[in-house]
């Protein structure tokens, strides 16, 4: 595998933070609930909530799935874009064009 496509966990955890900062707000952009939310990504609602409210750091894998949903919907993804929390090079990485 080559070395271009590693995000490292350095990037990881500052895409992470950032991402964990506007989750309330990409939802209530969205008019949906934590439980709603939890259901679409497939995680407890008490991870979620533990992670919205930043008692508990989120994974990776959970990252990917939540910027895979916010990035889907017309409404978050300018967020997404305006807070850096999907780059290019992760974009790249999961050989992601751009919308």
């Amino acid at each position: 595998m080559s070395n271009e496509y590693i995000i490292s966990d350095e990037k990881k955890e500052k895409l992470i933070g950032i991402l964990t900062e506007e989750l309330p707000a990409l939802r209530a952009k969205l008019a949906i609930t934590q439980e709603e939310l939890c259901e679409i990504i497939g995680i407890s609602l008490q991870t979620y909530s533990s992670i919205e409210t930043q008692k508990r750091k989120m994974s990776w894998n959970v990252f990917l799935s939540l910027i895979m949903f916010f990035t889907n919907n017309d409404k978050t993804v300018p967020v997404i874009d305006s807070i850096g929390a999907f780059p290019e090079e992760l974009k790249e990485s999961l050989n992601i064009s751009n919308r």
